[in-house]
C-alpha cells in the first residue's frame, strides 16, 4: 500500500515528506514503546504511535521504518520535524485513536508486522 492511500485511510495530514507520498509501505505496528519497536517491527514498516518526540525519529532510522503516523492528533515539536526532514522520514497525524488507526489499514489490507512472522 502506498503512504498517499493510508494518508487517505485515516485522514492524515503530512507534516513532513509529502514528496514521499508515493513510498510504498509493506505493514504496519501500533506501538509507543520504542524498545518493542526495536524488536518487533520490520524494515519498510510504518509505525503508528502516541509519542511526538525525537526518539521516535530515530527508532524509526535505526529500524528502517518508512514513515511514522502520529495518532489522536499529537504533533511533534520542531526538532522532531527537523530531524525527520533530515532523515528523509515521513511523518502523518490523525485524529483517529491508534486502535481505530490500525483497525482501518488492516480492513484496507494493510498486514501488521505479526502477520509477517513465520509461525513455528
Amino acid at each position: 500500500m502506498i503512504l498517499e492511500d493510508i494518508k487517505k485511510i485515516l485522514e492524515a495530514e503530512v507534516i513532513v515528506g509529502d514528496e514521499l507520498l508515493s513510498r510504498n509501505i509493506k505493514m504496519a505496528c501500533g506501538c509507543d514503546l520504542m524498545s518493542d519497536v526495536l524488536s518487533f517491527v520490520k524494515s519498510g514498516s510504518l509505525l503508528l504511535t502516541g509519542l511526538t518526540n525525537p526518539q521516535v525519529v530515530r527508532t524509526a532510522e535505526m529500524a528502517d521504518l518508512a514513515a511514522v503516523c502520529f495518532v489522536r492528533g499529537k504533533r511533534p515539536d520542531r526538532e522532531t520535524i527537523e530531524l525527520a526532514k533530515s532523515k528523509d522520514i515521513p511523518l502523518l497525524m490523525t485524529h483517529l485513536l491508534l486502535f481505530e488507526s490500525c483497525g482501518r489499514l488492516h480492513l484496507k489490507g494493510l498486514s501488521g508486522c505479526s502477520e509477517n512472522v513465520k509461525q513455528h
